[in-house]
């Protein structure tokens, strides 16, 4: 791809950090809950600060995509609205333009940037930052055009690859590492605190590979937690009851995504063996609660370092994910690059049309019983013989478009215009 500006006056960027250079801590302090997340889409739409932007918030990344004439636009719209300064932003940030943020976009939503290589929930992510910015007014032709590339690569490497074999979530990975450090699992009490979308995929992980009818669900909306309990006839229990199953469990999994931890030291009076598994963003669990000697707590960060032969298998089809990645990323290149010079054909069809009406005005005056509607027949088909000989001229691989376009400007004394 060229290096081209694909918004009339701004570049196209990537600002954001991940788990390759964030650790959990730092990823809480960015993490950008909803109400977040619309606040700097309005003040974006409102400020004109770029004509589209796209917030991608997970366990594992925070970034905003878009318009703007200076990144540093976007980097204070995420720290005024986290709990982060720029001064940490900066030490693990990374900051793409237009190629190379379009290419960071392919790679993060086909899962091969996911902390669990193929993690395709990801892709879910993505359609919900697509949603929210349509509904902010930030979605433009590019932005709709590149999203729906993303989310085509993303189903052809589900699909046509091995990548996605087997589970490769969190939610799996939690359940893994329960199986292989908690014995007889099936006659162990598990107590699961948190019913979003890592929540409720731990729970069907749970019941598929743990053969336990113990597991007990809390939520803090007992209605949400009742519909998962209902599909898997487990038992649920209310928000209230939380120190009292704490107390009673073996196992207990924080899938909450609050803000603040959900629990704490204080939360906890019993002297068993208790493990405890945080899979949030930011932390939901106290780190104080190592300071009992019968807790152990994983977070997720470690969960992810899980390596197995399932996950080694996955890597051997990097290559030909990368490969469909390429192939979609080629049509919307072409496609980006025919948008590029697409106001150029139309002021030039623009301007052969006023030329068209004007000979006909003369041609009328002067030519008795002129057929004027098979002239604007006849001319209407040259016009669009003539614009298309020009539009496939600047399609042509061995074309320089930016000097062909800026020849039939000239030729044909047309404005400068540019995407």
């Amino acid at each position: 791809m060229k290096q081209y500006n694909i918004s009339k006056q701004n570049s196209f960027y990537c600002v954001g950090m991940s788990y390759q250079k964030a650790d959990a801590s730092t990823r809480g302090k960015f993490s950008l809950p909803d109400n977040a997340k619309a606040s700097i889409l309005s003040t974006i739409y409102d400020t004109e600060i770029g004509d589209g932007a796209l917030i991608i918030s997970t366990c594992n990344r925070t970034e905003i995509y878009g318009f703007a004439q200076h990144p540093c636009q976007f980097i204070k719209l995420l720290c005024d609205n986290s709990n982060g300064t720029a001064e940490e932003f900066e030490e693990v940030a990374y900051i793409h333009k237009n190629k190379d943020a379009i290419s960071h976009l392919f790679k993060v939503g086909t899962g091969l940037d996911s902390q669990i290589l193929g993690d395709f929930e990801i892709i879910s992510q993505l359609k919900k930052g697509f949603k929210a910015s349509q509904k902010a007014g930030l979605i433009n032709g590019f932005m709709e055009r590149m999203v729906n590339a993303v989310i085509t690569a993303s189903k052809r490497i589900k699909n046509e690859t091995e990548i996605s074999s087997g589970a490769t979530s969190v939610a799996f990975a939690s359940v893994q590492y329960i199986l292989k450090n908690v014995t007889n699992i099936s006659d162990k009490n598990i107590l699961l605190f948190g019913t979003g979308k890592i929540g409720r995929n731990t729970c069907e992980n749970l019941v598929k590979h743990t053969k336990n009818d113990q597991i007990i669900l809390i939520n803090r909306t007992k209605n949400k937690a009742e519909r998962i309990a209902g599909k898997f006839n487990l038992i649920v229990k209310d928000y209230n009851e939380l120190t009292t199953e704490i107390e009673k469990t073996d196992v207990l999994i924080v899938a909450t995504g609050a803000q603040q931890p959900t629990v704490s030291k204080k939360d906890i009076h019993t002297n068993k063996e208790l493990l405890i598994l945080d899979l949030s963003i930011p932390r939901n669990v106290s780190q104080d609660v190592t300071e009992l000697e019968n807790v152990t707590l994983i977070h997720l960060d470690e969960l992810s370092q899980i390596t197995d032969e399932t996950l080694e298998r996955r890597k051997l089809q990097i290559p030909k994910a990368e490969r469909i990645i390429n192939e979609v990323k080629a049509e919307f290149i072409a496609w980006l690059e025919t948008r590029k010079f697409a106001p150029t054909i139309k002021a030039l069809k623009q301007k052969l049309t006023a030329m068209k009406n004007a000979e006909i005005n003369f041609q009328r005056k002067k030519i008795n019983d002129f057929d004027e509607s098979q002239a604007e027949i006849i001319s209407n088909r040259i016009i669009q013989k003539i614009t298309t000989q020009f539009a496939n001229h600047l399609k042509d691989e061995n074309t320089t478009s930016e000097e062909s376009v800026a020849l039939i400007q000239k030729v044909f004394q047309l404005e400068n215009n540019s995407l």
